[in-house]
């Protein structure tokens, strides 16, 4: 039935059908007034479709969660896609009037966000924690097809070898690469060349280093003899070198002396005379001040000093019969020039003059016998001119000429040895991305002597020094060298000595390389057909230990061929011995 509410602010308001229960009489619908005093109050949010209970829980599978928020399809709200579901949706009651309504969820409600949209909505970019790696995107249309790994005739996987000279190289220490964890990156550092070389020490502005070797071994010919005679002996070998370290000019001092000692002297046998002295112990110096002044950037002043002291090889004929041992000879010399560049062009001329003395002799039956007719002065002048093709090739045409002047006019043989001579010859110096470098020439030296019964000493000049890097670890290195010599054998006019020396290098590790020397030399006396020939196989092993103490160890055999009987000799040398650097 209806009825109205009896009284109440709100007694006016609508008709409230109470529906009665049956109590076994026929039902009635009684028709009343009510008031509306306990009725909710109509607000907006009852009409809304994300409005949830207060008494859902958490677990609950009906609970909006954070992507039911963000969906905008959620809820029943359309796209915007659609202006016709967006007007009747959110129009008043008095709007929709007359409008067909429309039923059913809209198309693509409740899809994911990710995928493939129907709607073609703007998806959403997913987000990552700190530190979360970040998933690569699928191949698109157009991307290179990945190449499969290659595989061999069995079809086996085949692994892939690094490079030789990535191989070789170590692993570089974060410290030195800059990559500390924490630290801020730096600059990387280059990696050492040699990281057993000498280190050296800053002396005001010179770079310094020195070195000294000591060695110990067997000679089983130290005097070069045709009947061999052994000895153990030492050797000590210092060396020094200093550079400047200057923005402009330079002088560079190289420093390097050795002495021999065999203890005990040679023994005469059946009391014939030993071509060699009894006493063989050698003492060996060389050393050269080079200096440069740079009066401009195209001129140069440059100078030399050098000192020589040595003696008689073992084996040459020079060597008197009967000496108690070597006489030393020494000679001190300079070089004084200009070098001048014309653009591409280089000019550089220069003066010379050498001193060579010699020691009296000392004889086994107490006496000496002096040297003087074996002492000369030497001044000559020397021009090279070369032209820079390109940075790599630079060719050159060198000429030099001296005269000799000794201190006796005639000799103990009664031989006018003054002479006058020089040499020239043509070349180039090469470099070809560091792999390949050095000079290399050829030409013609020839002198000729006062005394007519002397005749010219001449021949073909070969000079070459070249270093190839086969490998990272390997190095091959070729010498050849020329000089034209005295000597005090009777009509003879001098020697021409030619040597060509092969050597290669190998590193088993950085701290162990192996060294492996072949030479081979001519020694022509014109004048007496005497020609000797010498051949020289060595082979050393050096294991650095640190930067400042080496151990090295070497093997040497050589031989002397002459065509002179009684003149060829052959010996074996074995060393054992520590170097120590800084």
């Amino acid at each position: 039935m209806w009825r109205r509410p009896a009284s109440g602010p709100n007694r006016r308001g609508r008709l409230v059908r109470v529906v009665l229960p049956c109590l076994g009489l026929p039902c009635l619908a009684l028709t009343a007034t009510t008031g509306l005093v306990n009725a909710q109050t109509v607000t907006p949010d009852l009409f809304s479709p994300n409005r949830q209970s207060q008494v859902i829980t958490q677990d609950s599978p009906l609970r909006r969660t954070t992507a039911d928020a963000m969906d905008p399809l959620n809820g029943l709200k359309l796209p915007d896609a659609d202006p016709s579901r967006r007007a009747s949706s959110s129009a008043t009651p008095s709007e929709r009037v007359g409008q067909i309504p429309t039923y059913g969820l809209p198309a693509a409600n409740g899809a994911s966000t990710s995928g493939y949209d129907s709607l073609n909505r703007k998806r959403l970019k997913p987000k990552y924690y700190p530190g979360q790696a970040k998933p690569k995107p699928p191949p698109g249309p157009g991307s290179p097809v990945p190449t499969p790994p290659p595989l061999t005739a069995a079809g086996q996987l085949r692994l892939s070898i690094p490079p030789s000279e990535t191989a070789s190289k170590p692993p570089v220490p974060p410290a030195m690469a800059g990559t500390i964890v924490g630290q801020p990156p730096r600059r990387r550092l280059k990696i050492d060349d040699d990281p057993f070389g000498a280190v050296g020490d800053y002396a005001g502005s010179f770079m310094v280093k020195t070195a000294v070797e000591v060695m110990a071994g067997y000679d089983t010919n130290p005097g070069r003899l045709n009947s061999p005679q052994g000895k153990a002996f030492y050797m000590v070998a210092p060396e020094f070198v200093a550079m400047s370290d200057w923005e402009r000019h330079a002088v560079v001092a190289d420093l390097r002396g050795s002495f021999t000692g065999y203890g005990s002297q040679l023994t005469p046998i059946d009391g014939t005379p030993l071509s060699a002295p009894l006493d063989v112990d050698r003492p060996n110096f060389t050393g050269h001040i080079d200096g440069r002044l740079d009066v401009s950037r195209d001129t140069h002043l440059l100078g030399q000093a050098r000192l020589l002291v040595s003696t008689d090889n073992p084996g040459s004929p020079n060597v008197q019969a009967g000496l108690a041992r070597y006489p030393i000879y020494t000679t001190v010399g300079g070089t004084f020039g200009i070098d001048q560049n014309f653009n591409r062009m280089q000019v550089s001329l220069g003066g010379t003059i050498d001193r060579t003395d010699y020691q009296w002799s000392k004889l086994t039956d107490g006496t000496s016998s002096s040297n003087d007719d074996r002492n000369f002065t030497q001044y000559g002048g020397v021009g090279r001119f070369s032209y820079e093709l390109n940075p790599a090739v630079k060719p050159f045409v060198e000429v030099e000429g001296d005269s000799r002047f000794h201190d006796l006019y005639l000799d103990r043989n009664g031989y006018a040895r003054n002479s006058s001579g020089g040499y020239a010859k043509v070349g180039t110096s090469f470099e070809f991305t560091r792999l390949l470098f050095g000079e290399v020439s050829i030409g013609y030296a020839r002198r000729d002597y006062v005394d007519p019964r002397l005749s010219p000493l001449e021949g073909l000049l070969t000079t070459a020094s070249l270093t190839w890097t086969a490998t990272p670890l390997t190095t091959a290195k070729f010498y050849s060298d020329t000089q034209l010599g005295e000597t005090t054998l009777p009509g003879t006019s001098g020697v021409l000595s030619r040597t060509y020396t092969v050597e290669v290098d190998h590193d088993f590790r950085r701290w162990l390389t192996g060294i492996g020397k072949f030479t081979y030399g001519t020694l022509d006396y014109q004048g007496d057909n005497r020609t000797d020939t010498i051949y020289s196989v060595s082979a050393d092993l050096i294991y650095k230990m640190t930067r400042s103490l080496w151990i090295k160890g070497t093997v040497r055999r050589d031989w002397l061929d002459s065509n002179q009987p009684g003149q060829s000799s052959a010996s074996t040398v074995v060393m054992l011995g520590v170097r120590v650097q800084n």
